[in-house]
């Protein structure tokens, strides 16, 4: 199995099939923020991160151009990390409530994070043909972890995203309507799903999503696992 993983994760890392990605990615990787000019950026996609025997599988957008794309790492080095993992600690879910880089202890416990888009994309807006060239991506990381019970989709596009991968593979579901806290079972061998609004600094300091509103999600779903 670890060798399963390590191949998955090392052509993700090598993945070119998105020539605009490619092109945004390392562009934004030569030219860096004032901020972090000094660091060497990543600049290449992002694998999942995570406890490879998890239950719990959270699935996000795509990196952040100066956040993952930068640090390597899920949800790493920009505010949208910042406001994630301090509520997975808080529900026991990370050892730590930050994540700085790929070398700064954090650990996850029965969680694993990924993306339905594994570079940055501009203005945080991949197309559907950017979205389905990695969807294979995350299917096969569902694949490589059978004890899954259930999917927080962080936004819109990540909820969507779940519901086509299912569908792809031959399972008959309805359309199902996004919303915050939204809560849904697929039926028998089938994760449930909970959605959120994404922790995004656009959503966190309007307070469409406030702390209260995202630590419920985690208790919500911490309470699904523990009913099995």
């Amino acid at each position: 199995m670890d060798h399963e993983w390590n191949n998955l994760e090392s052509e993700i890392i090598g993945c070119r099939a998105c020539p605009r990605l490619v092109t945004w990615r390392e562009e934004v990787a030569r030219t860096r923020r004032a901020a972090y000019r000094l660091e060497q950026y990543w600049g290449k996609p992002v694998p999942g991160f995570g406890d490879r025997h998890a239950r719990l599988l959270v699935v996000g957008l795509a990196p952040g151009a100066h956040g993952s794309n930068r640090t390597g790492r899920m949800f790493t080095g920009d505010s949208s990390g910042e406001f994630l993992y301090r509520a997975l600690h808080k529900a026991g879910f990370a050892n730590q409530p930050v994540s700085t880089g790929r070398k700064d202890g954090l650990l996850l416990s029965d969680v694993f994070i990924t993306a339905v888009c594994r570079c940055v994309p501009p203005e945080n807006k991949p197309s559907s043909q950017e979205i389905a060239n990695c969807r294979g991506y995350l299917e096969r990381e569902m694949s490589l972890q059978p004890k899954i019970q259930g999917i927080i989709a962080l936004g819109r596009i990540a909820f969507e995203q779940v519901q086509q991968l299912f569908r792809q593979q031959g399972n008959e579901m309805p359309r199902l309507q996004f919303e915050h806290a939204g809560f849904y079972r697929l039926g028998k061998s089938m994760p449930w799903i909970l959605a959120s609004y994404h922790p995004s600094r656009q959503n966190t300091q309007t307070g469409r999503l406030t702390i209260k509103m995202f630590d419920q999600i985690w208790e919500r779903a911490r309470g699904l696992l523990a009913e099995n």
